[in-house]
């Protein structure tokens, strides 16, 4: 694996020169890209950016026809943040879009709307640099938890769960969760064509069918700070239970040997 335990002084220069520190102990080779979808978030956004590590690689920021200056305040809170519009609609169709231009050999995907922390990131780069394919925030793992969840999309987000489980032969706490990050090279395995907000359970789905090897990392998810979200529990819940039924048929693959894919630059930005 690209990973590093920064030694002592002598090699201290090699490791700034080829790595890039993410904490005292820890520096790392691979770049990190961060994936924000976000339409309308231009007063989240701030929330969203100062949580974020500095040493990340890029920030590539999906614009969903944004009418009330999100992309202006996202370059100014980041300079460097790559834009891209989105042509179609839909989370799904959001984070397919951007994860074709990011350049990191890390992706990391979290929501513009100011409920994630973006200081965990280091806890999913840690998982994957470790070992991991795949790294899956949990509100429900231990130390994990959720400010934002009624009753209702709680109970729907377990009996879901359960479900996936059962058919799929996984052992997830929690289902329907927009913080995940991964290897690049697992966009090849896992191959994602859903366009809404089903798109988290279609990865959860499919990382465990490619025989990926998943690690949970506890989350916890604050409440929305500004607006309203699309999300609605019963419309959503359905479209989450039609594509749970879709693959079922696939056997699983057994576990796959990891491997880290080269960035390569892909998409249209401006």
């Amino acid at each position: 694996m690209s990973s590093f335990l920064r030694p002592a002084a002598d090699q201290e220069a090699l490791v700034a020169a080829h790595y890039r520190p993410v904490t005292s102990h820890l520096a790392i080779a691979p770049p990190v890209s961060v994936v924000i979808p976000a339409m309308n978030e231009a007063e989240n956004l701030p929330y969203v950016f100062k949580t974020l590590p500095e040493w990340v690689h890029e920030v590539v920021l999906v614009d969903g026809n944004s009418t009330d200056g999100t992309i202006e305040v996202a370059r100014q809170l980041w300079p460097d943040v790559k834009v891209v519009r989105q042509l179609g609609k839909g989370k799904g169709d959001a984070l397919i879009t951007g994860f074709a231009a990011c350049t990191g050999e890390i992706i990391v995907m979290v929501d513009a709307d100011g409920s994630a922390d973006g200081n965990e990131i280091v806890s999913y780069v840690s998982a994957l640099v470790g070992g991991a394919d795949f790294a899956k925030g949990s509100r429900f793992a231990n130390g994990g938890g959720t400010d934002d969840m009624t009753p209702i999309r709680k109970l729907g987000n377990r009996v879901l769960c359960s479900i996936v489980n059962h058919k799929f032969g996984a052992r997830y706490t929690d289902l329907c969760y927009g913080y995940n990050a991964f290897w690049r090279h697992c966009l090849d395995e896992i191959a994602l064509d859903c366009a809404g907000f089903e798109v988290e359970t279609l990865m959860n789905i499919r990382v465990v069918k490619a025989g990926l090897r998943v690690q949970e990392i506890p989350s916890h998810e604050f409440v929305r700070i500004h607006g309203t979200s699309n999300l609605r529990a019963v419309r959503d819940g359905l479209r989450v239970l039609k594509v749970i039924l879709q693959e079922r048929g696939t056997r699983r693959r057994p576990p796959q040997r990891l491997a880290i894919a080269p960035a390569a630059n892909r998409g249209e930005v401006s």
